[in-house]
């Protein structure tokens, strides 16, 4: 299988008679920050809904760190180590900042208590709780929410709901974390706050990240390698530079 953190081989699915994508093969290296890019209704939030359960492939398959997850569900696989944000954000909005972080929090192991435990409200509980909270508080900090960690969050500035999205994400304890245009919609000092945030908890959490983005300069400046699509298919990969410049990917862009 190679050293791969996500490997996919042949990945694809048909929707009655349309081929969304098809033979789509990636390989990402741990601590990599990899693009997928690609002119709209290219696949690429196809292959994320592949990637994360929400659709099954019709074709070929993907494995986490050598583990063959097709066929998983959305909850086996968040909890083998692959979570994402959307492109349109989803956060709890009627829940304070810090609230939406526990949510990440709650499946991970060493937070759970026994069905007792938090019925009777027993010692464990107040310890795990307290635990808990640390640790989300631990995890703002990093995005600079710390401050706003008790207001709701859809009172934060869009930049700031962006991060808490990715926040929330990180706290399911990833391996491979899914950026679905996280910089859509930000301003240049928003999106340069960005770049340095995702390289930061590449480098803290040990963290490998998987992002689409339509920003060309944002990707340029933050992707090692990426995969151009275009119809579903794989049009050019690999160095960032050499696949932008690549002359049929300019002409997918800018339509020949």
């Amino acid at each position: 299988m190679g050293n791969y953190v996500l490997k996919t081989e042949n990945l694809g699915i048909t929707f009655g008679g349309l081929k969304a994508a098809s033979n789509v093969n990636i390989n990402i290296n741990k601590n990599q920050i990899y693009g997928l890019v690609g002119p709209n209704g290219a696949g690429k939030t196809t292959i994320f809904n592949l990637l994360t359960g929400v659709y099954q492939p019709t074709e070929g398959t993907f494995y986490l760190n050598g583990e063959e997850l097709k066929g998983k569900t959305q909850e086996t696989i968040n909890h083998k180590g692959i979570a994402r944000t959307f492109q349109n954000i989803r956060l709890f909005n009627n829940m304070s900042v810090i609230r939406n972080v526990l949510v990440g929090l709650s499946n991970q192991p060493e937070f759970k208590c026994g069905f007792f435990t938090s019925v009777l409200r027993l010692p464990k509980h107040y310890k795990v709780e307290k635990a808990m909270r640390e640790k989300a508080k631990d995890i703002l900090k990093i995005f600079d929410l710390y401050e706003e960690r008790n207001n709701l969050s859809c009172n934060l500035p869009y930049g700031k709901q962006r991060k808490l999205e990715i926040a929330r994400a990180l706290a399911t304890n990833p391996k491979l974390l899914l950026l679905d245009e996280p910089a859509a919609g930000m301003n240049p000092n928003e999106t340069a706050d960005l770049m340095d945030t995702i390289r930061l908890i590449r480098d803290k959490f040990d963290i490998t990240v998987l992002l689409i983005e339509h920003d060309m300069k944002f990707v340029s400046g933050l992707c090692d390698e990426i995969t151009v699509l275009n119809f579903g298919t794989v049009l050019a990969q690999g160095d960032t530079k050499i696949a932008l410049n690549n002359p049929e990917v300019i002409k997918a862009y800018i339509g020949g």
